[in-house]
């Protein structure tokens, strides 16, 4: 059975590792974490830690869809601007809440930040606020002024 847990770790962390860049995997899932497999297929789908849920794992690509546990953990590990959007602060309540990112609240974006990828929405102080997915590179985000630049998945203050 261990066998398979030090497997199933290997395999979440060299996901993270391809998604987010070496060393990833480690931040975001150390030694401790439990992983979970879906009863259907098999596969993993939930990494906690402690009981609070770090990441799922999608079904339709097998890529990392981050929590807010999990995006604070990345964001310890990394130094700015590795995949943060920085808002401006007085959008931070909206966004927070769930709302989307509209490019012309953006402020900062690390210009590496490619459409579709997993993001991280943070206030000017690396406050986290939100994760979700980019809709557009960190270069668009700072020029465009129209249009959603993140779509958010979940806000720091939804339930």
């Amino acid at each position: 059975m261990e066998v398979n847990r030090q497997i199933a770790l290997q395999k979440v962390r060299s996901i993270a590792n391809y998604q987010f860049g070496k060393g990833a995997g480690i931040a975001l899932f150390p030694e401790n974490v439990e992983i979970k497999c879906s009863k259907t297929t098999g596969k993993i789908r939930f990494v906690f830690l402690e009981k609070k849920l770090l990441a799922t794992l999608r079904a339709g690509d097998g890529m990392v869809a981050l929590t807010l546990n999990g995006a604070k953990r990345l964001l310890d590990a990394f130094s700015r601007p590795k995949f943060r959007v920085v808002v401006k602060d007085e959008a931070a309540s909206f966004i927070a809440d769930g709302r989307n990112v509209f490019a012309k609240h953006v402020v900062k974006a690390d210009p590496e930040i490619r459409p579709y990828e997993e993001v991280v929405v943070t206030n000017s102080n690396d406050k986290v606020l939100a994760v979700g997915k980019a809709l557009l590179t960190g270069e668009e985000m700072l020029v465009f002024k129209r249009g959603v630049a993140v779509k958010v998945r979940k806000g720091l203050t939804e339930e």
